[in-house]
């Protein structure tokens, strides 16, 4: 791994001591591989892969052509948001400082915790995507291998476990398997798409992928019309973008092991999500293109596999399923390194319960037990998966609610902070200007409607007191979401308002102003 120039890596230390930390995480990673995290972690053989099913069954074909650029330019306006806060607090603590600086140690709590709680359901969710698509793999190779949800379950817990060792012991190479994962990405996507649009021994009209629609859920009479289909179902579709597309906080989380992180992680948070949202919507055009029979693919819950195996020979399939499997087993690495980053700099100011060793570094400084402590959470949140009925992942899409919804109310309470600042706030070298405020609103209202949306059920037998309510079939996204607010809403009135200051310096340097006390 080369060394960045000392010169630079001095800059960034003192920067870092001006934020109130000395420099103890290892800072070897060049602007590539800070792009490479987040890349990684957004990964569009992951999400296009297992939460197409959602947007399938909630809209069809336009939620997914029309669909996905339309709220990923949503997206880019938030990630140019948080890239100037990068910019100007480039820190491991990432989003939870930024809300502590720009307001007041409440704001830095509940920010944290949202953000942990994404970062630990992303990475569940990922690794449980995973271990679905080599679930698939092997009961298509291995003689005997059905292919059940505790096999795939089993497999995920593996999954999880050789994430934390490579994250444990691979540390001082983590960045060059991202620096990898990248190009795989890229590479893996253009094969997809060739064999996409050569095998198939049909494609679909243009008509069919930008203006057909389905509702299969069961809600309005499976109408794919009407106020009800545009106003509830469709928006329910939107997971699938909104879910693809998150997880580039982790080029902050990354920020204090990254080599001019002031303006390096700026532009590789904003350019992650641009990339990944024009190679995301041409690997779903190829998608919808190559469906060969929309009732059945309806039938199969809208599963991607069932799509594959329609349009492509045996061979072709198993091609197209390993890339998507080893992409997404990159995501879930990239996720772990991100979600221990924040795990530790949360627990470096001591908001996490048992912090001192949860910020305990090994020689290699990287926070052992922040890793295993967040792989071990993210199992626990997955255990539902092991009572899905149907076949339907009702279960792994509520995992990915509490995913979007953790991270993307961490994004909104530093938005709303800065447009609070207004001219109060400095930036670092990255900056909107005058832009920040139409930006930041737009960037708050759409964090606000998603956040709405995806605590709403996605199938009638999940309407509480309804007829034919089922547990098994409930978004329990509101339950695992509210009932932390709850717990850590009484945990800072009972207890932690006494004693969490926000950030904890490091070292004796001047502090940084918090902009809540500003006149």
């Amino acid at each position: 791994m080369t060394e960045p120039a000392p010169s630079v890596v001095d800059a960034d230390s003192a920067r870092l001591a001006e934020l109130g930390y000395k420099q103890e995480l290892h800072r070897g990673w060049s602007g590539f591989s800070n792009f490479a995290i987040s890349f990684s972690i957004i990964s569009i053989l992951a999400g296009c892969f297992t939460t197409f099913g959602q947007a399938w069954m909630n809209g069809g074909p336009i939620a997914i052509s029309w669909g996905w650029p339309i709220i990923s330019a949503f997206i880019l306006v938030i990630g140019l948001c948080l890239s100037e806060l990068v910019s100007a607090y480039p820190t491991a603590g990432g989003i939870y400082w930024w809300a502590a600086t720009l307001g007041k140690p409440v704001h830095g709590w509940f920010t944290g915790w949202f953000n942990l709680i994404g970062l630990v359901a992303v990475t569940a969710s990922v690794d449980y995507g995973c271990a679905t698509f080599l679930n698939l793999v092997l009961a298509n190779t291995v003689d005997g291998w059905a292919g059940t949800f505790h096999q795939a379950f089993g497999l995920f817990v593996v999954i999880l476990v050789l994430h934390a060792l490579i994250n444990i012991f691979g540390a001082r190479i983590i960045d060059t398997l991202q620096n990898v994962s990248v190009w795989w990405h890229v590479f893996g996507v253009v094969v997809v798409v060739a064999i996409l649009i050569a095998v198939p021994s049909k494609h679909q009209s243009a008509s069919f992928v930008f203006t057909d629609t389905v509702n299969a859920n069961g809600f309005f009479g499976n109408n794919a019309s009407g106020l009800g289909f545009w106003l509830y179902v469709l928006p329910l579709g939107g997971l699938l973008t909104q879910y693809t597309i998150t997880g580039f906080d982790a080029c902050a989380h990354v920020a204090e092991e990254t080599k001019g992180a002031a303006l390096n992680a700026a532009k590789a948070l904003w350019r992650s999500i641009f990339y990944s949202a024009v190679g995301g919507w041409i690997l779903l055009l190829a998608f919808l293109f190559a469906v060969q029979d929309p009732a059945k693919l309806t039938e199969n819950y809208g599963f991607v596999g069932a799509l594959l195996q329609g349009a492509l020979s045996a061979g072709y399939f198993k091609a197209v399923i390993i890339i998507s499997t080893v992409g997404q087993f990159f995501c879930g690495m990239s996720c772990v390194t991100s979600m221990s980053r924040m795990t530790y700099a949360f627990s470096r100011d001591g908001a996490v319960p048992g912090w001192r060793l949860w910020t305990r570094l090994d020689r290699n400084g990287t926070p052992v037990w922040a890793v295993v402590a967040g792989c071990v959470a993210g199992m626990l949140l997955t255990l539902p998966a092991l009572y899905q009925k149907n076949g339907a992942p009702i279960a792994f899409y509520a995992v990915v609610s509490v995913a979007v919804i953790g991270l993307y109310l961490a994004f909104l309470i530093p938005i709303l902070l800065r447009l609070r600042a207004g001219d109060r706030f400095v930036p670092g070298p990255w900056t909107l200007g005058r832009r920040y405020k139409v930006l930041g609103w737009i960037a708050a209202i759409e964090i606000i409607v998603i956040s709405i949306y995806f605590v709403l059920p996605t199938v009638p037998a999940g309407v509480p007191f309804s007829d034919g309510f089922d547990w098994a079939a409930v978004n329990y996204a509101p339950i695992a979401v509210g009932s932390v607010m709850v717990l850590i809403g009484l945990w800072w009135v009972l207890s932690a308002h006494k004693w969490f200051t926000g950030p904890r310096r490091t070292v004796d340097a001047p502090a940084e102003p918090s902009l809540a006390d500003a006149p």
